[in-house]
């Protein structure tokens, strides 16, 4: 068995944007950063029934010491460990708190560590905190030692049923139950976004009742006050002969820790956008109301140009198996202006760069509402992890008539590194793709974001049987019959399109990237002229197919299930440019310099604009005309077609494929973040080292006293939902 290789590591760096704010600005951004962080626990929560207690496991062991000092006391001794198997628990506890639990936050698998049961409890049992507190330790120990190694099928990986682990749903909740679900809230005009399903039966008369559960600081069913909106929605409802309760309260003591830091940020606000988007968060967190995040949604659209910028809330849906309920993040960035002056150029463009793309008029929004589109550095990130861009809020009745976000993670993007040979690119390509990579990749963020995410209509009728398009004149351009299919007044993208949904949109957001970044107008804008724009051009293909290939990894053969969005999202654009032909692309099965099967991937960068973009615009365009129509049947079929693998010599051909990704797949880059505090001084900055030992020290440093409590508390509250 080869050697594990060490997951990379890299700073966070935002001193120099933080050191340039006033003293208000920082102590804004301080408390949205406790918001976000101490929020962002609720993920632990969202992940598996043992990630909270493994987070507090590793809290109590660091907390009484350093890294260092654990290392000296548990190696060296003829009961301790080997220093390499020190340094894998220590990896083991760096990654689990930058995804914010036990499973990857890119990629959904189940994280485990490289040592064995026995060396990791020898290492806790030399560490002071167990020598101070023996049974405190145990007691974390035992409650969740045999889930960190367990490696059952339905503990590989997340998954709703039968396919995996999950805590959105009870474990005896699969599909059909979500489904019931789904239906019940449409009808109620409830949003999934904060909500959670525990199912109950009655052993004696069969009876299934459903616990909704809508995240709140507020545990009451009472009515709190005029802003209370949800009061009335709370209770017992009889529903396709079950009964369903709608109840509050999920992750109370966490919630009620958000609130009070916005509240005390509010008193640092800018402007009265500002102040009234808190306002809003502030009632949607006390009371579990989504209609008051969308109004503070709506509030943050509106500020313009701000220095310090924020969102927080139950965002986006991609690790609920069934693609409607919404995973906490918190974020506080500053901006970079000189950064963000060529995405506003871009903005300024969109109206002209829009109807470039492959689909009619009536099929895109019937206004561009021209949106703040900002280049970041981030202070502080709460949640699983941490994206490149952002398209934001995802509601679709503010995106469709009133607007959205985009901000591109400045420091995000230039922590990146690259390993000093990339995988399954031909030494031609290995100088210009490791050179241009990070360009292409800000390029493709730019594009994916404002014109991917941004672009397209969907056809609904409002609440009156009113259609936002006429059908009577608009045909799909591919059949050109009449659109027979919209999506109705409760309708939304999310829950129509359910599972799908995410993936489908990123594929259609990384279509739109590649497919206008040929465009030579466009790269100018980036600053990317003649020669050296085509370049990166090439490197954002070749970067978009190699993503593709890598994609595999993230397929599970025994569920039939993609664990991550976007890498499904990019196989499937392989796919379509390998049923381009032509000599496009191309994957050479070959022997490795070190003897072992690998792939080569070659894009012929001479086809790209006549062969690779005339298939990505007709795919982009199917993918547009049934987003648009509601029409999730020819939807599911044509992009099931391309991440399917039938049995037979397909399924071989590919099985073979990612059989040589995994054993060539390098550990996903994490981030070490910094921390705020408040002192008499003012709000100061600790930064840590971009190492394992500082990205626990981080973790150390930012947790306050009580919430070990309260994280333990919620643990236990749902234990008997989860029987795995």
């Amino acid at each position: 068995m080869s050697e594990p290789i060490p997951t990379p590591v890299s700073r966070l760096d935002c001193s120099k944007a933080f050191h340039a704010l006033t003293e208000e600005e920082k102590l804004y951004t301080h408390y949205l950063a406790e918001a976000s962080f101490q929020g962002g626990l609720i993920v632990l929560v969202q992940t598996s029934p043992e990630a909270p207690r493994i987070f507090l496991l590793l809290q109590k062991v660091f907390s009484a010491e350093n890294a260092a000092s654990l290392k000296s006391a548990s190696t060296g001794y003829t009961d301790g460990v080997s220093v390499e198997e020190y340094d894998l628990f220590l990896e083991y506890a760096g990654v689990f708190f930058a995804n914010m639990g036990n499973y990857k936050s890119f990629g959904d698998s189940k994280i485990t560590p490289d040592i064995s049961e026995d060396a990791m409890w020898r290492i806790i049992s030399k560490s002071r905190a167990f020598a101070e507190g023996p049974s405190d330790v145990q007691q974390l120990w035992d409650s969740c030692h045999s889930a960190i190694y367990d490696m059952s099928p339905r503990r590989r990986e997340l998954g709703l049923g039968e396919k995996g682990l999950t805590t959105y749903y009870s474990s005896n909740c699969d599909t059909s139950d979500a489904e019931l679900l789904k239906t019940f809230m449409q009808s109620k005009d409830l949003s999934p976004y904060n909500t959670r399903v525990f199912k109950t039966v009655d052993s004696a008369t069969s009876a299934v009742t459903y616990e909704l559960r809508l995240a709140s600081a507020i545990s009451s069913a009472e009515c709190s006050g005029e802003d209370d909106d949800m009061a009335s929605i709370l209770g017992e409802h009889q529903y396709e002969k079950c009964t369903i309760r709608v109840t509050r309260g999920d992750y109370a003591p966490l919630m009620q820790r958000v609130v009070d830091n916005l509240l005390k940020a509010q008193k640092f606000a800018a402007n009265d956008f500002e102040k009234s988007a808190i306002a809003n968060y502030v009632n949607s967190f006390m009371y579990g109301s989504i209609p008051a995040h969308k109004a503070g949604s709506r509030a943050w659209i509106a500020d313009k140009g701000p220095v310090v910028e924020s969102y927080i809330g139950f965002i986006e849906s991609y690790r609920d198996p069934f693609g409607v309920r919404g995973e906490f993040e918190g974020f506080v960035a500053v901006v970079n202006k000189s950064m963000s002056a060529k995405f506003s150029k871009l903005v300024e463009s969109a109206p002209a760069l829009l109807p470039m793309l492959p689909w009619p008029a009536a099929f895109e929004k019937d206004a561009f509402l021209k949106p703040d589109f900002t280049s970041l550095d981030v202070v502080a990130f709460g949640g699983s992890g941490i994206p490149a861009g952002i398209n934001i809020p995802n509601y679709d009745d503010i995106r469709q008539s009133e607007g959205f976000k985009n901000v591109s993670l400045g420091n995000v993007l230039s922590a990146r590194t690259t390993d000093s040979k990339v995988t399954f690119l031909r030494d031609d390509d290995q100088d210009l793709f490791k050179n241009l990579k990070s360009p292409a990749f800000e390029v493709q963020v730019g594009l994916h974001e404002l014109l991917g995410h941004g672009s397209g209509k969907l056809l609904q009728a409002d609440a009156d049987g009113k259609l936002n398009f006429d059908k009577d004149t608009v045909v799909n351009p591919s059949t050109q019959e009449k659109i027979k299919s919209w999506y109705g007044p409760a309708d939304t993208w999310d829950t129509v399109f359910s599972s799908m949904a995410a993936s489908y949109e990123e594929c259609r957001a990384e279509c739109v990237g590649i497919y206008l970044c040929l465009v030579p107008e466009i790269l100018s804008i980036f600053g990317h002229e003649g020669a050296a724009g085509d370049d990166i051009a090439y490197t954002n293909w070749l970067l978009m197919v190699r993503s593709g290939l890598c994609g595999l990894e993230f397929y599970s053969p025994e569920t039939g299930s993609w664990r991550q969005a976007h890498m499904q999202a990019r196989h499937v654009i392989l796919r379509v440019l390998l049923e381009a032909g032509q000599g496009l692309v191309q994957l050479e099965q070959v022997t490795g310099d070190d003897g072992k099967p690998d792939v080569v991937v070659r894009l012929d960068r001479s086809l790209l604009c006549s062969v690779g973009k005339p298939a990505i615009g007709s795919f982009l365009q199917k993918l547009q005309v049934y987003k648009a129509t509601a029409d999730v049947t020819s939807g599911r079929a044509l992009y099931q077609q391309y991440c399917h693998f039938p049995s037979g010599d397909v399924s071989n051909y590919w099985f073979a494929m990612r059989d040589i990704v995994l054993a060539r797949k390098r550990p996903r880059q994490v981030f070490v973040q910094a921390h705020t505090a408040v002192a008499s001084g003012g709000v100061s900055l600790e930064e840590f080292e971009p190492s394992m030992a500082g990205m626990v020290q981080s973790w150390v440093s930012r947790i306050p006293e009580g919430l070990a409590s309260e994280l333990q508390s919620l643990a236990q509250a749902d234990a008997h939902h989860w029987k795995y």
